[in-house]
């Protein structure tokens, strides 16, 4: 575990204030060792006989950092007792110069479970996860099905939280919010392997649902730990009104534009917009475009093309990927939607796009 305790003070000299802190370190009986810092503040690491380690720094502009790391099992009553006393000294210490002093919540490392997951704009959130209950590495991807006490099952592809069981929301937004009549309709779901989207059109029945899944382990483990999901469409590759297809969607959709073949709705769920704002060097925006172009062309001449973005907060990716919108082959039209999703614990854009 590690503990982080912080202060923003005006510019102070550390040999003002180093040696009061000192006397509550040799307390808990931490022996010290200074660092040479060639003139940049104050350093000292401090080692306790039950393997406790904590790192002082005083910056000279001003920042006081305390890290204090330690077993899980350790005293956790008598950490917060250090920390609550070091940061009371700090107040005398220096008066009313204290712009700040935060103290943050232990991070766990090295656990069974990791419960740290990154936002798509950086910000890093720890999860109530307590269960990994699948884990694969398919050809393409790591897979990995997580428990959350509040969201459900969470599956997580590559590092990246996709969806978890309690993100209907996310479905409804990319299959256009309950404002569409699927019922009778050709569709093409181009990944989705987590199946919500297929088990939500599925009860509009649908002429037909086309879906291509790159990858079978993400249905395999879909089908048995996301059924709040999925429901029952992942226990069989056809259904009365839905087929599955295990393949690149790459080729199938040049096949189906060389053939003429159009779809009423086409529904993108392979990936998020990237975050790369450098389009020309990003290997994901050239799928991106690619995939995107290839869709409106085998789309109905007043059939819809649905995509998730990103989130909301990047602002420059987003724009990006409306200029490629506005760069297509076949002229779009198209407008954006703005999204809460559960699990991302971020805003979410979706796009619908049609021929113009």
């Amino acid at each position: 575990r590690t503990l982080h305790s912080s202060a923003c003070v005006f510019p102070v000299d550390s040999a003002s204030i180093v040696p009061a802190l000192l006397s509550i370190f040799h307390e808990q009986e931490l022996a010290e060792t200074i660092h040479d810092t060639n003139g940049h503040g104050y350093l000292a690491t401090f080692v306790g006989k039950n393997g406790r380690l904590v790192i002082l720094r005083v910056h000279s502009h001003g920042l006081v950092t305390i890290d204090l790391q330690c077993y899980e099992d350790d005293n956790t009553a008598q950490l917060d007792n250090l920390l609550n006393a070091l940061e009371k000294k700090l107040k005398v210490l220096l008066n009313d110069n204290v712009a700040r002093i935060k103290k943050l919540p232990a991070l766990v490392r090295g656990a069974k479970v990791d419960r740290y997951w990154p936002t798509a704009d950086g910000r890093l959130v720890e999860y109530d996860v307590d269960e990994v209950v699948y884990e694969e590495d398919s050809a393409y991807q790591n897979i990995k099905i997580l428990h959350s006490q509040q969201y459900g099952n969470i599956l997580v592809l590559d590092g990246d939280v996709n969806l978890a069981e309690s993100d209907l929301a996310y479905t409804q937004a990319i299959t256009g919010s309950g404002k569409e009549n699927y019922a009778g309709k050709e569709v093409l779901i181009l990944g989705g392997g987590d199946g919500g989207i297929l088990a939500e059109l599925v009860k509009q029945k649908p002429k037909m649902i086309t879906m291509v899944e790159i990858s079978f382990m993400v249905i395999d483990g879909c089908k048995m730990h996301m059924r709040k999901t999925c429901g029952n469409t992942l226990d069989t590759l056809r259904g009365d009104c839905y087929q599955i297809l295990i393949e690149d969607c790459v080729p199938l959709l040049k096949k189906y534009v060389q053939e003429g073949r159009t779809f009423d709705y086409v529904i993108n769920d392979l990936t998020a917009i990237p975050i790369s704002t450098a389009p020309e060097e990003d290997s994901m925006w050239e799928f991106l475009r690619l995939i995107l172009d290839l869709s409106i062309r085998v789309l109905h001449p007043k059939g819809k093309y649905f995509t998730q973005g990103n989130s909301v907060n990047l602002t420059e990716a987003l724009s990006l990927y409306e200029e490629q919108l506005e760069k297509l082959s076949c002229p779009v039209e198209f407008r954006k939607e703005v999204v809460c999703v559960p699990s991302y614990l971020e805003q979410w854009v979706f796009y619908t796009a049609w021929k113009k």
